[in-house]
């Protein structure tokens, strides 16, 4: 079963109780998936931002 984020209500939701608007992250294999959705994006941004800066100080450094 699918899991989501409502990131209005803070819940996480199945398909069984979705909100039918746009606000939901997933689908999420587990419910403990979805409860970190927003830590887990947060995570990413935080990583593609600091390597946009690495690539904009240096460019890539792979050989």
């Amino acid at each position: 079963m699918p899991y989501w984020y409502n990131v209005d209500s803070g819940q996480v939701e199945t398909d069984d109780n979705r909100s039918q608007d746009a606000n939901v992250m997933g689908p999420y294999d587990t419910e403990e998936a979805a409860a970190g959705a927003l830590q887990h994006a947060r995570e990413n941004t935080e990583r593609w931002d600091r390597e946009d800066r690495e690539w904009n100080e240096g460019g890539s450094q792979e050989d």
